[in-house]
C-alpha cells in the first residue's frame, strides 16, 4: 500500500498527509490518484484543508489544490495552517466563511423541514437539511437545499426569471419560479442513483436537469 498521501477527516475539514521524499511531479500523481478514489465521499462537501508532513511552496499548494478540484466535486472553504486543535479551528473557519457567504448572498437555515412547516425568506436561501413533504420554502432569490427537496419550493417569488432551484435529492411535490409551476408527476420516477440537481427556468418552462460544471457556470447569481 502506498502511504505518500494520506487523507484524514473529521466534520469541518480534512488533512492531507503528504510524503516529503516524494518527488512532487510523482507526489501530484499520487494525490490525483487517491482524492479520485475517495472522491465520493467528498461530493459537493464544503470543507476546510490542511497540509502536513511536507513543506509547501504558495505555487505547489495552489497545483495540489487544482489536483483536488480536477478530481473531485468538493469545495475547498479555506486552507488552514497546522493547528493542534484544528477541529475545533476547523469548524470555527467554515462556520465564519459560510457566515460570511451568507451575509453576502443569502441566508443560511439549520434543520429538517416537517410536513405544515413554511420558510419564507427575502433573499436566496441555503437549507442544510431536508424539506419534507408537505413543508414549503418561498425565497424571492435562489433555494438551495443541501438534503432532500420532497415539499414545495417558490423560488423567484418576486418575480425574477434567473431564479433557481438546487436539492441533493431533488423529488419536490413542486416547484414555482417566478410565475411558472411545475409538479410531480402522478407516479414519480425511481431513480437508481440519487444526484444534485437544478430546477431554472427557460421559454416558460421550468426544466430540472443534474447540475455539472457546465450549468454552474451558466448561473446568474
Amino acid at each position: 500500500m502506498n502511504n505518500s498521501v494520506m487523507i484524514k477527516g473529521n466534520k469541518y475539514g480534512i488533512i492531507v498527509v503528504l510524503s516529503p521524499d516524494v518527488p512532487f511531479e510523482e507526489l501530484k500523481q499520487l494525490v490525483a490518484e487517491k482524492f479520485r478514489e475517495s472522491s465520493k465521499f467528498f461530493d459537493n462537501a464544503k470543507m476546510a484543508i490542511t497540509f502536513e508532513g511536507r513543506k509547501l511552496t504558495n505555487e505547489h499548494q495552489r497545483e495540489i489544490l487544482d489536483i483536488i478540484a480536477e478530481n473531485t466535486e468538493m469545495h475547498i472553504v479555506c486552507v488552514m495552517e497546522n493547528d493542534p486543535t484544528i477541529e475545533e479551528t476547523f469548524k470555527k473557519t467554515v462556520e465564519q466563511k459560510l457566515m460570511d457567504l451568507s451575509n453576502n448572498t443569502g441566508q443560511f437555515y439549520k434543520g429538517i423541514l416537517r410536513s405544515g412547516a413554511s420558510l419564507t425568506f427575502e433573499t436566496s436561501v441555503i437549507i442544510l437539511g431536508d424539506v419534507n413533504h408537505g413543508a414549503s420554502v418561498v425565497s424571492k432569490g435562489n433555494i438551495i437545499v443541501l438534503g432532500a427537496l420532497k415539499g414545495n419550493a417558490f423560488a423567484g417569488a418576486a418575480g425574477n426569471t434567473n431564479s433557481f432551484v438546487v436539492a441533493l435529492d431533488m423529488n419536490p411535490m413542486q416547484i414555482r419560479i417566478a410565475d411558472i409551476i411545475a409538479r410531480a408527476p402522478d407516479k414519480p420516477v425511481k431513480e437508481e442513483v440519487k444526484e444534485a440537481k437544478i430546477a431554472f427556468l427557460e421559454d416558460e418552462n421550468i426544466y430540472i436537469e443534474p447540475l455539472n460544471k457546465s450549468i454552474l457556470n451558466d448561473i446568474r447569481l
